[in-house]
């Protein structure tokens, strides 16, 4: 692991693999870390410079005291941009999965910062009752201590096939501080990606596993494709389809042949 400082002093734990041009930036969902992109990180080393941040918050970053802004989702964009400047990588690909998915997004509506986003299942995107709830969550969150709250809502995020690092996920998701998670929770639960999808000039996948698909489609900038026989974490269950959506979306918009 490597690491990147912000300009709050938040140091940032990476992973980087590969070389090659355009670099690639894969961003992991809400009290996860970087390894929820593994098979990503394996598939695309061969071909580009990959870098897998670890958010702050989570993993092997710093773990700052949430006040306010410090979890918002413009500030998670600034870090993982902090890490792709400290690894080299200029204007990267950035794939987000879940929470990870809205910081791409948030990357994308950005003028010059991103060449393309990949959005896996991204977490609530839009204002209605998914926002809503989990606004409502978010005391309950705070009061997670045991981790119960986050093992229950894994469960429910996972379909009963579902089989890689199921428990493990269940126990990372409760592993993070509840001040921390509760933080992060209300700031994509508050996020609205409408602004940011309409101001994105830069080629857009969004890879669902049925979630939130009709929203996405009725925006035409975005390329939206669906996987089958996984739940909210395609890019573990079944990497080689999200891989080849990937794969194919980025020929197709000049960045490389698969």
């Amino acid at each position: 692991m490597r690491f990147a400082e912000t300009s709050d002093g938040v140091r940032l734990a990476y992973e980087s693999a590969g070389t090659g041009r355009p670099g690639m930036l894969l961003v992991h969902g809400w009290c996860c870390d970087h390894t929820y992109l593994a098979p990503q990180l394996t598939h695309f080393a061969p071909r580009y410079a990959v870098v897998a941040p670890d958010l702050r918050g989570h993993g092997d970053s710093d773990r700052p005291e949430p006040r306010l802004g410090t979890y918002d989702i413009e500030t998670l964009a600034d870090d993982v941009l902090v890490v792709a400047e400290e690894a080299g990588l200029e204007r990267p690909l950035i794939v987000g999965h879940s929470l990870g998915a809205l910081v791409a997004l948030a990357c994308a509506a950005r003028p010059g910062a991103v060449r393309a986003a990949v959005m896996i299942e991204p977490a609530p995107m839009f204002p209605g009752r998914h926002k809503e709830h989990l606004q409502r969550s978010v005391p309950d969150v705070a009061e997670d201590h045991d981790g119960s709250w986050r093992r229950d809502f894994a469960a429910g995020l996972l379909k009963s096939t579902d089989t890689v690092r199921r428990a493990e996920t269940m126990a990372t998701m409760a592993a993070v501080p509840p001040p921390i998670a509760s933080a992060v929770l209300h700031s994509f639960a508050r996020f609205d990606g409408g602004g940011p999808l309409e101001r994105a000039e830069v080629p857009l996948l969004a890879i669902t596993a049925g979630s939130g698909e009709r929203e996405l489609r009725e925006h035409r900038a975005v390329t939206v494709g669906r996987t089958v026989g996984a739940g909210h974490f395609p890019q573990l269950e079944v990497p080689e389809q999200v891989n080849a959506m990937i794969d194919r979306f980025l020929a197709i918009n000049g960045f490389g042949a698969p």
